[in-house]
């Protein structure tokens, strides 16, 4: 029986247990939806990062992710030029059965094998803590890149799906609320250097994280 509590189907079973229990008790009364700033508003006070390029995505897609407010956009460091691609999905209620895709499963869906799989923390200037985020190696032909991704929600920064999914139903039942954002930044990996790579995305988590704050409901 402990085994059992302790084991991945039991954290999975609690998970869709207490949703359906916030789901029931949600209904009973209107959800409070938080006003956010348009994320196509969003931009950096840092000089050192520099946008390239809106990244448009196809009708298909939107579709798929039934985000309420996207944003996904390719910035250059001017010192370096290395490219980073931000992408931020933001859901204003997950109780109609939107929610964000994990990019643990939809890497994969679109033809990128994961090779390395962590979770790392980032020193954020002038916060107290660091933020813990996931960080994956994934590869698509010759081509690789890094990849570090996270859940916020009410100033939160959430690395597991499992945390993030029971983070939400204590929201629900709370504050009423159940908006979340999934972040996500990709660079790619040049001469094979992941490490380089990775320093490159933690330097630009660190430029955008706070500027970022300001776009998504606390």
């Amino acid at each position: 029986m402990a085994g059992f509590l302790h084991s991945r189907s039991a954290r999975v079973l609690s998970v869709v247990l207490l949703a359906q229990a916030a789901l029931f008790y949600g209904l009973q009364r209107r959800e409070t939806i938080p006003a956010h700033r348009p994320l196509e508003q969003f931009s950096l006070a840092d000089d050192e990062w520099v946008v390239r390029e809106d990244l448009e995505l196809d009708k298909e897609t939107l579709e798929v992710l039934k985000a309420d407010d996207i944003l996904s956009r390719l910035y250059q460091n001017k010192n370096t030029g290395r490219m980073a691609t931000l992408f931020i999905a933001y859901f204003e209620t997950q109780r109609t059965g939107k929610t964000p895709h994990s990019p643990k499963n939809c890497l994969p869906g679109t033809g990128w094998v994961p090779s390395e799989s962590a979770a790392i923390q980032i020193p954020i200037p002038g916060e107290g803590a660091a933020i813990h985020v996931n960080r994956y190696v994934v590869s698509r032909g010759q081509n690789q890149s890094v990849v570090l991704y996270w859940y916020q929600a009410r100033d939160r920064v959430i690395a597991s799906e499992y945390s993030a999914k029971l983070l939400t139903v204590a929201d629900a039942i709370r504050y009423n609320r159940s908006d979340t954002a999934l972040v996500r930044v990709v660079v790619g990996v040049e001469n094979g250097d992941a490490r380089a790579a990775t320093a490159s995305a933690v330097s630009f988590v660190q430029a955008f994280f706070e500027p970022l704050r300001r776009y998504l409901p606390a």
